[in-house]
């Protein structure tokens, strides 16, 4: 019989803060994210789901908590889930039920869900584009946002609609040395010594 296979979840947690930190804010691909990450708004939650039904169960649970919270409190959850659709396509599809469990929940209109996956593949593009780093995490990651947040950063923000482009031109900057370069990075952080937020 195979050993059992556990989740190390503070160093899940520290290597997604740390692409959060040196890839999300410090390359500014979200210029939103600086301002929860300093308010300590983020949740992240580490899920031992396998499958997709066991993720769909994790995610309901995780909607509940951020529905049921004060957003002044908790902004926005990060759903990360190392053991469950590994595979691209796989979580690609899954993003159709999660959206249903939004809907099925009463929660349109009030949520939803971003995608981040390791391997991210926009339509259109090779798998070694970089491009697809804009939304590549160290893990797969369902990313659920508050709309009235969401609402509220673009007004502030009104360039909200330029962000994609600016990102591609940054990483196509960065090249894929550079964007390796930062994924050693990531995976190094010390779950213990906390992540400063610095420029890569």
């Amino acid at each position: 019989m195979s050993p059992v296979q556990t989740i190390d979840e503070m160093k899940v947690i520290a290597e997604t803060q740390a692409w959060l930190v040196h890839a999300v804010i410090g390359l500014n691909l979200c210029p939103f994210a600086k301002a929860v990450y300093v308010k300590n708004q983020i949740r992240y939650a580490v899920s031992d789901a396998k499958t997709a039904e066991e993720l769909c169960t994790a995610l309901i649970s995780e909607l509940e908590i951020l529905r049921d919270a004060d957003p002044a409190t908790l902004d926005t959850s990060l759903l990360i889930h190392p053991q469950a659709l590994t595979d691209f396509l796989d979580y690609n599809d899954f993003l159709d039920v999660a959206d249903t469990v939004v809907e099925k929940l009463g929660l349109t209109g009030k949520f939803q869900i971003a995608s981040f996956h390791p391997h991210y593949q926009f339509a259109g593009t090779e798998p070694d584009d970089i491009d697809n780093c804009t939304n590549r995490s160290p893990y797969p990651i369902l990313h659920l946002l508050r709309e009235a947040s969401i609402d509220a950063a673009v007004a502030a923000f009104p360039e909200a609609s330029e962000i994609f482009e600016k990102n591609i031109a940054t990483l196509r900057r960065l090249g894929n040395a550079g964007w390796d370069h930062l994924c050693d990075r990531i995976r190094a952080a010390d779950p213990l010594s906390g992540v400063p937020i610095e420029k890569p």
